[in-house]
């Protein structure tokens, strides 16, 4: 099984990604949405928190109350580094767990879709890298439009993240979505059909033989950080060659 991430900017249109993925039955596990699950009322991760931040950062039924949390910790980058020692290890157990899911089910590909992919050091992790990209322009304008901003506001978020010419240098694949949905649409069955003939057939010898799939995938990363110690600009490729 080929554990694949996928990762991009704000508005360059991962979601819209991920969406076509799934419409080809490629299983995607959210970073996002598990980090909503694993501070859902009764997990061990909300009772640190609260250990940490006190009652009042909970709402009435006893779900984490966002915005007062954030509060927090956008006013200080120790709560923030402290919020973050508590749910990004149970965001990663639960991606582990999710791409084990994968593989007792057989599946061919495993899609981990993770916002900072890059920034937090888990592209080393995955077989395969694939950004999300749109020209800066592009990226600015459909900021603007989605969240009915000033061009001003919408600028410091973009220079509050990394930059896209960045986040590319550690792309196996580029996914660019300045065009149309169609265009888009034919990349990414393209990038499916791809991600395919990368599994090749050792997916099922993988499955059927856990010491082969394991030291497999060991070997796989080992030469991904051997040969691969820093970006690797000179990898790129993208879906439309």
């Amino acid at each position: 099984m080929i554990v694949v991430g996928l990762t991009g900017g704000i508005a360059t249109g991962k979601s819209t990604v991920s969406t076509l993925l799934r419409a080809h039955n490629v299983p995607i596990i959210d970073a996002d949405v598990l980090a909503r699950e694993v501070v859902a009322p009764g997990t061990p991760a909300l009772k640190r928190i609260v250990a940490h931040f006190g009652d009042s950062i909970l709402q009435p039924d006893g779900a984490l109350d966002r915005a007062k949390l954030g509060a927090i910790v956008f006013a200080s980058e120790a709560q923030r580094k402290k919020l973050n020692s508590i749910v990004h290890p149970a965001v990663r157990r639960a991606m582990l767990l999710g791409v084990l899911k994968c593989w007792f089910r057989g599946e061919r590909i495993c899609i981990l879709d993770v916002p900072l992919l890059v920034e937090a050091g888990l592209w080393r992790f995955v077989a395969t890298v694939v950004v999300v990209y749109c020209s800066p322009e592009l990226q600015l304008q459909r900021l603007m439009a989605r969240d009915k901003s000033s061009r001003e506001d919408a600028m410091a978020r973009l220079n509050a993240q990394w930059p896209m010419s960045e986040k590319i240098d550690y792309a196996d694949i580029v996914v660019d979505n300045s065009g149309s949905l169609q265009d888009l649409e034919g990349q990414i069955s393209a990038l499916v059909s791809k991600l395919h003939r990368q599994a090749g057939w050792s997916w099922k010898l993988s499955w059927l033989i856990p010491p082969y799939g394991f030291c497999s995938a060991m070997c796989t990363l080992a030469f991904k950080n051997i040969a691969h110690p820093h970006p690797k600009s000179t990898r790129q490729t993208s879906t439309r060659s």
